[in-house]
C-alpha cells in the first residue's frame, strides 16, 4: 500500500506524526507499504540561511506563557513516542528547502524514511542546523548516502524547482496544514493522529482496495 506524507523538517507535529504512523504499520507485517515523504515548506519565504530561532519565535508568537507551555505540551506527548524534544538546543530556524532535496534524493538511493527520521532527530534532538549544507552532507553520509555526491548536489540547484512545485502543489489542493496523509491514492488523513486511528485507516484503504467498485 502506497502512503504519501506530506511533511516539513521543521514541524514537530510531523516528527510525533512518524513515529505514530510507524507504530501502527508495525502492527501490519503482513502488509507491504510503501511511504513517500513530501514536500512542505512552513515558512517558503525563509531566508536561505535561516534566522535566530528566539528573534524569529518571538516576532511570530512573542514571550507570552502559552508559548512555553505549547512546548512543555509537545515535549511530553513527544516522549510517550520516544522522542525527545529539546528546543533549547535550537539555535536557529533553518530555510527547510535543501533538506527537502535531500529527502528526494534519499528515495533514489532506498533510504528516504531513514534520512526524514535523522533530519528530525538532527532538528528536534540535537539541535543541528538542517539548513547547513555541511550538516545534511553529514546527515547522508550517516545514512549510507555518497556524502561527496550530495555535496555536489547542495551546491547546485538540482531538485530546487521540483521542491517548489510539489509545495505550492500542495497548497493549492486540499492540504491545509501538516502533517497530511494520504493513504493509497484515497483516503487523505490531516494531523498527528494516534496509532489506533492510523490503523483503522489503513485497514479501511485495504478494504477499499480489494472492494473496488463496479
Amino acid at each position: 500500500m502506497q502512503i504519501d506524507v506530506i511533511s516539513d523538517t521543521i514541524c514537530p507535529w510531523c516528527f510525533i506524526g512518524k513515529r505514530r504512523l510507524q507504530h501502527a504499520l508495525e502492527q501490519r507485517g503482513d502488509v507491504t507499504f510503501d511511504v513517500h515523504w513530501r514536500p512542505y515548506r512552513l515558512h517558503p519565504d525563509m531566508p536561505k540561511e535561516g534566522i535566530d530561532r528566539k528573534t524569529w519565535l518571538l516576532a511570530r508568537f512573542g514571550d507570552g506563557p502559552d508559548v512555553a507551555r505549547k512546548g512543555e505540551d509537545i515535549c511530553a506527548l513527544g516522549r510517550a513516542e520516544g522522542i525527545a524534544f529539546d528546543f533549547s538546543l535550537i539555535a536557529r530556524t533553518p530555510n527547510t528547502t535543501d533538506s527537502h532535496r535531500l529527502i528526494r534524493w534519499a528515495a533514489s538511493a532506498g533510504v528516504q524514511d531513514a534520512i526524514v527520521e535523522a533530519l528530525f532527530s538532527a532538528y528536534f534532538e540535537q539541535g543541528r542546523d538542517i539548513g547547513d549544507p555541511a550538516i545534511l552532507e553529514w546527515i547522508a553520509a550517516q545514512a549510507g548516502m555518497d556524502g561527496d555526491l550530495v555535496r555536489k548536489l547542495l551546491n547546485g540547484d538540482s531538485a530546487i524547482e521540483l521542491v517548489e512545485r510539489e509545495d505550492a502543489f500542495a497548497r493549492r489542493t486540499a492540504v491545509q496544514g501538516v502533517p497530511t496523509f494520504i493513504f493509497a491514492n484515497k483516503f487523505l488523513v490531516s494531523g498527528a493522529q494516534d496509532s489506533d486511528t492510523f490503523l483503522r485507516i489503513v485497514e479501511r484503504a485495504m478494504e477499499a482496495e480489494e472492494s473496488p467498485l463496479e
